[in-house]
């Protein structure tokens, strides 16, 4: 039997929750998904979504390490950058960037280093 490979979830280290919830769900859009901890004063494990898109959070010291770049293939791109501007966010103003094998990407940087680099490919945008 073939194997059949279905989805990649990135696992980001983070180091605040306050500073990770605001980012990624106050600022980016993110839901939680879930969260979990072996007991209520060890580091939180937490999923969060936007769309199809599913990233792992870890606060444990050996699950990952800072500084990941991760892409997330997108439609409507110039539309959520719009909305990301207008939340008037302090750290982050993303601008858009075309690419010279036809993508254009948008690329935010969370408070642990961690790049999401957000992309819509030529094709996506006419579609």
């Amino acid at each position: 039997m073939a194997a059949h490979f279905t989805t990649v979830t990135p696992i980001l280290r983070m180091f605040d929750i306050g500073k990770a919830r605001e980012f990624y769900l106050d600022f980016l859009g993110f839901k939680v998904e879930f969260e979990h901890r072996f007991e209520p004063d060890l580091p939180l494990y937490m999923g969060i979504s936007l769309g199809s898109a599913v990233l792992h959070l870890s606060e444990h010291h050996g699950g990952c390490s800072p500084g990941a770049r991760i892409i997330i293939e997108t439609t409507g791109l110039a539309g959520y950058q719009a909305g990301l501007l207008a939340k008037r966010y302090g750290y982050a103003r993303p601008g858009l960037e075309r690419q010279p094998w036809g993508a254009t990407t948008m690329t935010v940087t969370d408070p642990f280093y961690n790049a999401l680099v957000f992309s819509e490919s030529e094709t996506a945008a006419t579609s």
